[in-house]
């Protein structure tokens, strides 16, 4: 199976025993046996894994020291035929000094050594008192294998990276990832993609919630996978406590965690997607603006990385919603600083053009809900009257009597002023005047009456000396769906980023945040409305006919193509697999298939109506203005995009 740009890895803690190199083998031998089994590409074990951390004096033993290296051999013949790289921590004798050395394996094979830089000298760490720094080590090392009677010379040094098909790896030891300017940093800088870290961290109080955040802050700067490891049971608890914290993270986020203070051997698994890396590293030019301080070794190495049982993410969480965060308190969270930013772009506009007044269009829809809460929420900012802000609504051919009760409730318990200006009459003069007999449902019989509602808008803004607030959404402005010069214009969006997965739910959190119930009940009602223009006559019992959703696919398929192609550069056959994980059992893959295609075939349509769409205020990281995010030719051709559906 094509990997599609993931690597396997794991970081594992076995059960040791200080000094007891034949036992700590044997957990690691069973260890890379598991992970194995589980398809594992990569695996990391502890600092100083082999002979224990905590030997402290037995390291000065030269039994330990040699019974190390014989240790290191074995393991490395033991899966000369596996399909895995593999990274131990062992002391290492450089001449007359000690180095406490990370060592990675691969097809029977030492590829090379990497020392620990920065060791500690403070509390109950005395690393000094048995290990040099390895800053200045650099070159080959001899080292003895008594199986085969020969000196063997195998490079060591900090400026090594290896390249396991194609992905490149960085190695760094515990204290090196907590000082200013961790040796990572220059790796990454150097090329590596993916950085593990060989620990031997301690528990104390809080440490272990500020050892996640530099992980993952570390992560989040060199864009890169880490996978640390660190020593757990079987650790002398003399002075310290080792629970084992194995933590995999990525680009900032928190892939896989073990639990801690469980007794026994510890893993934590992750699928990591180094295209994405790959992606911002290449999108984030403030990545290469500094060169490393050094020119890197590479050390290459090649192994078949397919996953035999066809289980490619398995250790990935694929969210369904990516817009959306799944932990309530963090979604909460998200919601008010959104709220916030999008009703500070619109307040800092008003400011700078002296304006006291918004007109904006309430159709009783979630958008335009959330575009009326987010202006009264600029005005209380700029302690402007709300009766400066002239809500109207414009009943159609389509309009039910839910959404225009909802639109005039809203807008009476909001405070606001609010006007109805039915557009039936005008639109059907227009139709007589272009020559349409009005009855034939087609797009000129739906255009024009958003366009129709554009021009009372524009023409009431002139009036009353204010702006139209725009209430078009990203997801809809992906898809093209919203009618050019209709509404698609305003003269500013406060939704243009917000895509419609996340719009219900930053509604739900003005409703949650609402002293009036019955401005609550309100709000709860449209976010259980229909998504629908309301352009064509309701049916019998004055029900939505139209509903969007039915016309152009679920917007959680949408909303799911669209993160993964502009976020991340993904190409279709990635996005495909990726939302068949995710809607598993949600929908058939024909089904997901079907949209990816008219979403791309939408997405590069359409892109003329995004190449003038009005000004509004970024929120999140995926947005379409072409002043910044978005630069697209409007005749851009989507062939490649479409073959390469055609033949998934």
């Amino acid at each position: 199976m094509d990997t599609l740009g993931f690597i396997r890895v794991a970081a594992c803690t076995p059960c040791v025993r200080p000094g007891d190199i034949n036992q700590n083998v044997r957990e690691i031998s069973s260890m890379i046996d598991e992970c194995i089994a589980r398809e594992v590409k990569l695996v990391v074990f502890p600092e100083l894994c082999i002979t224990g951390y905590s030997c402290a004096d037995l390291f000065g033993q030269q039994i330990l020291i040699e019974g190390a290296i014989e240790a290191l051999y074995q393991i490395a013949d033991s899966y000369r035929s596996a399909n895995l790289a593999i990274v131990v921590g062992l002391p290492l004798k450089v001449g007359h000094r000690l180095y406490n050395c990370a060592a990675m394996l691969q097809g029977g094979k030492i590829l090379g050594f990497v020392p620990k830089i920065h060791l500690p000298n403070y509390g109950e760490f005395y690393e000094k008192r048995w290990f040099a720094s390895g800053k200045d080590l650099n070159g080959e090392v001899e080292i003895y294998n008594s199986k085969i009677r020969s000196t063997m010379s195998y490079p060591i040094g900090k400026d090594l990276l290896f390249e396991v098909n194609g992905v490149k790896i960085g190695a760094e030891i515990c204290e090196d990832l907590w000082v200013p300017v961790p040796p990572s940093t220059d790796l990454c800088l150097s090329g590596a993609e993916i950085i593990v870290n060989l620990s031997a961290t301690n528990e104390l109080i809080g440490k272990h919630r500020y050892l996640l955040s530099l992980i993952q802050n570390q992560s989040a700067r060199c864009r890169c996978g880490y996978v640390y490891s660190s020593a757990g049971t079987g650790e002398s608890s003399t002075d310290l406590a080792f629970s084992g914290n194995c933590i995999i993270a990525e680009n900032g986020t928190l892939l896989s965690e073990s639990e801690r203070f469980g007794i026994g051997s510890k893993t934590a698994i992750a699928d990591i997607d180094v295209e994405i890396l790959r992606h911002d590293r290449q999108h984030f030019d403030t990545f290469s603006e500094k060169e490393a301080s050094f020119i890197p070794r590479l050390i290459r190495c090649e192994f078949d990385m397919r996953h035999e049982s066809g289980e490619l993410l398995r250790y990935r969480q694929i969210a369904r919603h990516p817009f959306v965060d799944e932990d309530p308190k963090q979604l909460a969270e998200r919601c008010a600083e959104i709220s916030s930013i999008q009703a500070w772009g619109l307040a800092m506009r008003l400011r700078a053009i002296g304006c006291r007044t918004a007109v904006i269009g309430i159709s009783g829809g979630l958008d335009s809900t959330l575009a009326l809460l987010v202006t009264v929420k600029a005005f209380d900012m700029l302690g402007l009257d709300r009766k400066g802000i002239l809500g109207i609504t414009m009943p159609g051919f389509g309009t039910t009597d839910r959404t225009k009760t909802n639109a005039s409730e809203l807008m009476e318990l909001l405070g606001v002023s609010q006007k109805e200006i039915p557009i039936g009459v005008s639109v059907k003069q227009h139709f007589s005047d272009i020559g349409h007999d009005g009855k034939t449902p087609d797009v000129t019989y739906e255009n024009s009456q958003a366009r129709e509602r554009t021009q009372i808008l524009m023409d009431m803004a002139n009036k009353v000396n204010g702006i139209v607030i725009g209430t078009g959404d990203l997801s809809e402005l992906a898809l093209g769906w919203c009618t050019y010069n209709g509404d698609h214009m305003s003269m500013y969006g406060v939704n243009g980023s917000i895509p419609k997965t996340l719009v219900k739910y930053l509604v739900a959190g003005y409703a949650e945040e609402a002293v009036d119930k019955e401005l609550r009940r309100v709000l709860l009602d449209i976010i259980a409305t229909p998504i629908s223009p309301e352009l064509l006559p309701p049916s019998d019992g004055d029900q939505i006919k139209q509903k969007t959703e039915d016309l152009v696919g679920p917007y959680e398929l949408h909303d799911f193509f669209l993160y993964h192609m502009i976020r991340h550069g993904m190409r279709p056959k990635k996005i495909y697999y990726l939302a068949k994980q995710a809607f598993t059992g949600r929908y058939e893959e024909k089904e997901i298939l079907h949209w990816l295609r008219v979403f791309y075939r939408r997405f590069f349509g359409q892109q003329f109506k995004r190449s003038c769409m009005p000004d509004g205020v970024k929120v999140g990281s995926v947005s379409l203005s072409p002043r910044g995010d978005w630069r697209m030719p409007s005749d851009a051709v989507a062939a490649l995009w479409l073959e390469e559906i055609d033949n998934l």
